[in-house]
């Protein structure tokens, strides 16, 4: 049987607004001339201010600085620090003289920062001289000698920084307009290296149009103007931070909001409070966080209208609690991954609760979603599920260095293969029910994790859940919940779990182990490590 193509899983998104042609600099000179006074960056932790005519005053100093080292058009510059004001500075001043930026995790230790500074061929390193427990400095000197592109590293907050910014505040500004000039919006402005959930990351390399863009119709979509603020306690590093984040802002003459250098509940909420945020960005694990902080009755949020969930599936629990307690009415949940610069759908402010609790939404301005069958590559009928691809301006120049592993995941057709289980219902929207490397064959059954979580949720004592398969030796693979408890809660256990469970899901998707733990493996990012969680539990069941 053929299946007529109104009824096939795919959608294209139609726009009033064309694509922007401009450069991230251009961009940012745009803003900065059409809202000079308005507030653009605020940094919470040390009480510092831009409005868009310093911005870009210091974007500039440090680009013009840059280009006195002698960083070329395409050089590597890579960014190795926490979220801080001196990090947005790199963003656009990199961005204005064609260099390429590559983001560090900072959580990386010498060993994952030797491989990003050979892989990408880092030149010159700006980096924090030290956070928490991470010694930047003394893992860089460790690694350096190994690393022979690596030129030179610039520590914020170091002579070596302030004499960057200095040289190029008396440096002829005509060298930095000959510079942006000749570059092109095609041309890649940055390197993300994927989570490395299992091997080594892998370097997505991005354009000026991909994230420009895809900053640029988040932010469309989430209603943003110049009077708009938005709380970044998303790390810059990914493109959750910088291009949801800061790009987004920029585009629309928007202040961005960094309220601490890293995630933190009480100091995300303190800042919304205080600089009366429009807009608060999270994964899921965030916002559970701030909804359990002691006094959040006490933190005044009458100012947030709208936000982004994404990064990992949203409880719907937990987001019915984020429209109703922290009044985020018009809040948005994205989904997409570094490979796409980020998002490729997304939920509007006038859908109903209902969408906006139970799907990502639509695919966005310009780009093209389909979900096909893993096995034959065949687009699959509306409400069957399969693999989630995805095409248009936002799909990556490809993986730094590894044409052979760009070759894996964009086709022939410029089709990014997300690795996502996915189903589009009749009006376009999508629902995404979880990995296919995570899906679950209990026995000859598909059980998808996302939809047995979603329904642990509702168990009054459960503060999250993560739900993973292990091997069994009768029926293949067995299911195993991870559960966080909520504060005071006693430790929930597979016999209470199955008496929850029991009439209400079906007893193949009952699992049958329960772990409960304090906190997830998670990567920088907030993306659970179910990796590292099966290694674990194997571990714990053989010595059961």
């Amino acid at each position: 049987m053929t299946t007529q193509p109104a009824t096939r899983s795919y959608a294209s998104g139609t726009a009033d607004v064309p694509l922007l042609g401009d450069t991230i600099g251009e961009n940012l000179d745009r803003a900065a001339r059409s809202h000079p006074d308005r507030d653009a960056l605020v940094e919470c932790a040390t009480g510092r201010r831009w409005t868009y005519r310093q911005l870009v005053e210091d974007v500039d100093a440090l680009a013009l600085g840059l280009l006195d080292l002698g960083i070329d058009r395409g050089d590597r510059v890579g960014i190795w620090a926490p979220n801080c004001a001196e990090w947005t500075l790199t963003q656009y001043a990199t961005a204005k003289i064609g260099a390429v930026l590559v983001t560090v995790n900072p959580a990386y230790r010498s060993h994952e920062l030797e491989y990003v500074l050979n892989q990408a061929g880092i030149r010159l390193l700006v980096a924090a001289e030290r956070f928490r427990t991470s010694d930047y400095a003394a893992m860089i000197e460790e690694v350096r000698p190994r690393c022979a592109e690596l030129e030179r590293v610039v520590l914020i907050g170091s002579g070596g920084w302030d004499g960057l910014l200095a040289t190029g505040r008396q440096a002829d500004p005509a060298a930095l307009a000959e510079r942006q000039t000749a570059l092109a919006p095609d041309d890649p402005i940055n390197i993300q290296y994927t989570s490395g959930t299992t091997g080594f990351p892998k370097g997505a390399t991005l354009s000026h149009h991909n994230i420009l863009n895809n900053g640029y119709f988040v932010g469309e979509l989430c209603g943003y103007t110049e009077q708009d603020r938005i709380c970044i306690p998303v790390p810059f590093y990914h493109c959750f931070g910088m291009v949801m984040g800061n790009l987004a802002a920029t585009s629309h003459g928007a202040c961005a909001v960094i309220p601490a250098p890293a995630f933190d509940p009480a100091a995300t909420l303190a800042a919304v409070a205080a600089e009366s945020c429009t807009s608060l960005y999270g994964v899921p694990t965030m916002f559970i966080a701030e909804l359990a902080v002691p006094d959040f009755d006490s933190y005044d949020l009458s100012s947030l209208r709208t936000g982004i969930m994404a990064g990992s599936p949203c409880p719907v629990e937990v987001m019915k609690q984020v429209i109703e307690r922290m009044g985020m009415t018009e809040v948005s949940i994205c989904y997409g991954m570094t490979e796409t610069s980020p998002v490729s759908t997304q939920t509007r402010a006038d859908d109903s609760i209902e969408r906006r609790v139970s799907t990502v939404g639509r695919v966005g301005p310009h780009l093209e979603v389909k979900v096909v069958d893993p096995a034959t590559g065949r687009t699959v009928p509306r409400g069957e599920p399969g693999e989630l691809c995805t095409r248009g301006y936002s799909v990556m120049l490809g993986y730094w260095g590894e044409p052979d592993k760009t070759a894996e995941a964009v086709d022939a057709a410029r089709w990014m293969h997300t690795g996502d289980l996915a189903v589009m219902d009749r009006d376009g929207y999508l629902s995404i029910t979880g990995r296919i490397k995570d899906m679950v064959i209990r026995g000859g059954e598909n059980l998808y994790p996302r939809e047995i979580e979603e329904f642990l949720h509702t168990h009054p004592d459960v503060l999250d859940v993560q739900v993973i398969g292990v091997p069994d030796a009768k029926y293949g693979e067995e299911l195993m919940a991870w559960v966080r408890m909520r504060e005071g809660a006693e430790p929930l256990t597979a016999e209470a779990v199955r008496a929850y469970c029991e009439g209400r899901l079906a007893r193949f998707k009952i699992p049958r182990y329960v772990h409960v733990v304090e906190e997830f493996p998670m990567t920088v990012t907030g993306k659970i490590r179910k990796v590292e969680m099966r290694e674990t539990a194997v571990r714990l069941l053989a010595e059961e």
